[in-house]
This record gives C-alpha cells, structure tokens and sequence, in this order.
C-alpha cells in the first residue's frame, strides 16, 4: 500500500484517520477490499448476515497472550490452545446453522494462526499445535466438500491426514479416510467409497468406536450404491453396534464427532435405503430422524428433509414428497446449495416421472430461487 509500517500500526489502533481519497484507494486496493465492504457500500448488499458467536471472544488477559504468540513467537502456553479448540468448536457448531460459505476465509486465517504457533511450541504443546492444525484442515475439507469443490476437499483431507500422523493421532487420521469415502459417495464413486471406509478401519485400528462406526456405516452406504442389499445391511448393523456402544460412554469419540450419535445413525440408514429403492423404509428412518433432530443443525436438516420428500416421491406418496419439499426450499436455497438444492431437483424430476401433477408446484417453486 505504500504506508509505512508506523502509519499502519497508528490506523490500525484508530490514532490516525485516512482523510486523503488516493491513500484510501491504496489501501482498497492493496488489501483487496470487496466492493460490498468499501465506504458507501448499502448495508443490504453484504452477502451474509454478520456472525456473532456467544463466548468466542477471550478475556483481554489471554488476548493478549494470543495476540503476543503471533506476533513475536513467543512460548506457546496451554490455555492459548485451549481457548482455539473452543473457538474452532464455536465454529463448527455455527456452520451446522449459517452453512459453510460465511466461514471459509475465517478458518483460512484461523489455521493460518495456529500454524504459525509452531515456531514457539515445545514438547506437548507443539503435538497439540500439529493436531489442533490437522483439524482445521479437515474442517476446511469439510467445507469445500459442502460447496462441492472436490479438488480443494482432497487437498485438506490429505494436509489434515499427514498432520494426523504426525501428531499420532488415530481419530483424525481415521476420520480424513472417512470423509473421503463420503466425498467419493456423493460423486456416485461405489468403490472408491468402500474401499476409502475400509481403509479407514485397518490403518487406524486405535481409533474410537464413534469413528470406527462412521468407516462401517460409509462401507454400508458405498455396497448400497452399487445395489449390494446383504452387504449393505450387514455393515450397516455392525456401524449401529458400535454407534450403540460408544453412546454408552459419554464423551468416547473425539470432540468432531459431536454430531454422531444414534439418531444420526438413523438418518444415514434412510439414505442407504435410498440407495437400495427400498422406499418406505427410507420414509420411515428419515422420518424418525428428523423428529428428533434439533433445529440447530439446519443446513443438515434440510438436506435429510430433501432425501424424505425424495422417498416420497419414489413411494408414490406425491402429496407428501411436495409438502416436505416445498418445507425444505427456502433453507436449501440459503444454506443447502449445491447438495440439499440438486436433490429437490431430482424429487421434482421423480415426480414428473410419475406423472403426478405435484411436480408443477415444486418445479415453480424452485425455478423462482434459481
């Protein structure tokens, strides 16, 4: 920008005031300032709502701590750590509700963060520095998969798998594999899905029963993909074994594992039965599961809520496939494209199909929001 690094310090704390018009349009320029951000800009024109994360701020003591870490790479200390692993939870917890898209660039500069917590951490605290980044990148892998970017996915799941290594730990290495599976069964990728679970089960045969139960389950999902009804079955009541167990023993998984727990099991069921074109058990798994989902997790309800009005309209249940999809619409425009969104295309298209006049409605309703 041109600015001296004492101006810069002395804007930054609001000692200084940018009147001059050329100097502003440096530092718009420099910094790469989006027009919805700039001066002027309508307050309606962000592109999403601003984030407020109860708790996520810490003490002035520790933010100076944290703040003096970064910049002059002093000893890391745990309770700087500490306060990361919760702030990565808040986040985790915010994107079941605003969706991955306000996030991104946040958790880039939140890994960015921590990894540069390595220079001054020593003995434990720097395992914990390498394991705390490989979760950010499997949280950055996460993410990108749920807008669909399935070369930058890859890219973190494998940087989070080798920061899972290093740092020894079995959960995370584990559960990379495993989303990998997800990401090759959302491409219609049978073998690979499979293949991705199983090795998830025998390189990391330290990990915990949440996990292990999540590498059985996506074994389950890639057999019912390829139309294997036995082995998708099996696998799928060996995950719900070990789901069972591990919800006997609070606080077994990792902390990532939040989500999982029976009732989600339940939901992954009714998506296997998709698979499987066994329709009013579909139905019924993704309606128990919704019952009792909480409203908190409302990017995933509404892509459970498409998979249902999905049943539905393969069941020949067309008036209930259009009222749960018609429900879903407005959160799948907001927080479930590109996933929740295609698969209310694919229920209007199961409708027309069977020539149910339902499908004009949905059809119009979608059309509106694409």
């Amino acid at each position: 920008m041109g600015l001296a690094q004492s101006d810069v310090s002395e804007i930054e704390r609001g000692r200084r005031k940018v009147t001059s018009a050329e100097v502003r349009q440096r530092v718009v320029e420099g910094l790469g300032v989006p027009a919805y951000a700039q001066e002027g800009g309508a307050a309606g024109s962000l592109p999403v709502a601003g984030l407020g994360l109860p708790g996520a701020m810490p003490d002035e003591d520790l933010l100076a701590r944290v703040t003096g870490v970064v910049e002059a790479a002093h000893r890391v200390d745990a309770a700087t750590l500490d306060w990361l692993d919760r702030l990565l939870a808040e986040h985790r917890r915010a994107e079941d509700f605003i969706g991955s898209r306000p996030l991104v660039s946040v958790m880039r500069e939140q890994l960015r963060t921590v990894v540069g917590l390595h220079a001054g951490a020593r003995g434990e605290l720097a395992d914990r520095v390498v394991r705390l980044a490989a979760e950010h990148a499997q949280f950055l892998a996460w993410m990108a998969q749920d807008q669909d970017d399935t070369a930058a996915g890859l890219a973190w799941f494998d940087r989070s798998h080798e920061w899972a290594l290093e740092a020894g730990d079995a959960d995370m290495a584990a559960t990379t594999l495993n989303m990998k599976a997800h990401m090759a069964w959302s491409k219609g990728r049978a073998l690979r899905c499979v293949r991705l679970a199983e090795a998830s089960q025998w390189s990391a045969p330290g990990s915990s029963l949440s996990v292990q139960g999540m590498a059985a389950q996506m074994a389950g999902r890639g057999h019912a993909l390829m139309g294997e009804t036995d082995s998708a079955h099996r696998l799928l009541d060996q995950a719900q074994e070990l789901v069972s167990r591990a919800a006997e023993q609070p606080g077994e998984g990792p902390a990532w594992m939040y989500f999982y727990d029976e009732n989600w099991f339940t939901l992954q069921r009714g998506m296997a039965c998709l698979h499987l074109r066994e329709w009013q058990a579909a139905v019924r798994h993704l309606s128990r599961g919704l019952r009792s989902m909480p409203d908190t997790y409302r990017r995933d309800k509404t892509w459970y809520r498409a998979c249902l009005a999905h049943a539905y309209a393969e069941a020949g249940e067309a008036e209930q496939a259009l009222a749960t999809a018609l429900a879903a619409v407005p959160d799948a425009s907001e927080v479930g494209r590109p996933h929740s969104w295609n698969e209310l295309h694919t229920t209007a298209a199961s409708l027309t199909r069977h020539r149910a006049r339902e499908s004009r409605p949905l059809l119009a309703a979608l059309r509106e929001r694409d």
